[in-house]
């Protein structure tokens, strides 16, 4: 079998990601589309929201990945398991995010978005490359009720700064503490926590609730 490289980072703002998501009929994904719904933005191989859907099927969970490769790995690992409170997607979420949650009309379920250890783009004239940006913090007040979570995570710091500090511009959202959590809120981790708490090196965590 021949071996596909998938890439670790891709441009979002590439014209090949300009294409919008072909949006679900939710009551066809989820066995009951009325449960609170957690997004996890940038879900990578779907392990996290595998893994949190197995943990709290009282919820259901939704995972956004721009790497389509890795979202046909996930969605393999989704089947064998046979979540029924689980979707994981191909999409850019910069442009098809709205218009995901817009296809619930009134009966919006969206409770939590979680960012995790998204791509740095440490060069400046690729930070608007980076997920978080205005219009997305935009969409996320917008689409989020009021009590709604936000829920960042970065192993590198100057990333960690750049999403706290577009989340606190934003007069809708409201920081839970000054400080970086000494822990995730969530029951699992990412891969990419796991590798880095076992290495020994800081995680730097933050949620922001709707106002």
């Amino acid at each position: 079998m021949a071996i596909v490289r998938v890439r670790q980072h891709v441009n979002p703002l590439s014209e090949r990601y300009q294409i919008p998501v072909e949006v679900p009929l939710w009551n066809q994904v989820y066995t009951n589309p009325q449960q609170p719904l957690h997004v996890d933005i940038g879900c990578g191989k779907g392990i996290f929201v595998l893994q949190m859907a197995q943990l709290q099927p009282q919820w259901n969970f939704l995972g956004l990945e721009i790497r389509k490769p890795v979202v046909e790995q996930a969605q393999k690992r989704q089947q064998e398991v046979g979540l029924s409170n689980l979707q994981i997607m191909y999409c850019n979420v910069n442009l098809s995010f709205r218009a995901l949650m817009e296809s619930w009309g009134d009966a919006n379920p969206l409770q939590q978005v979680s960012i995790q250890f998204p791509d740095p783009w440490f060069k400046k004239r690729h930070q608007k490359r980076r997920v978080l940006q205005p219009a997305l913090v935009q969409d996320l007040a917008d689409c989020l009720p009021s009590g709604g979570r936000v829920v960042i995570q970065s192993d590198v710091e100057e990333v960690a700064v750049d999403m706290v500090a577009r989340l606190t511009e934003h007069p809708q959202f409201s920081r839970n503490t000054e400080d970086w959590l000494s822990a995730s809120p969530f029951p699992t981790q990412t891969d990419r926590e796991r590798v880095t708490l076992e290495q020994g090196l800081p995680v730097y965590r933050a949620v922001f609730l709707r106002c």
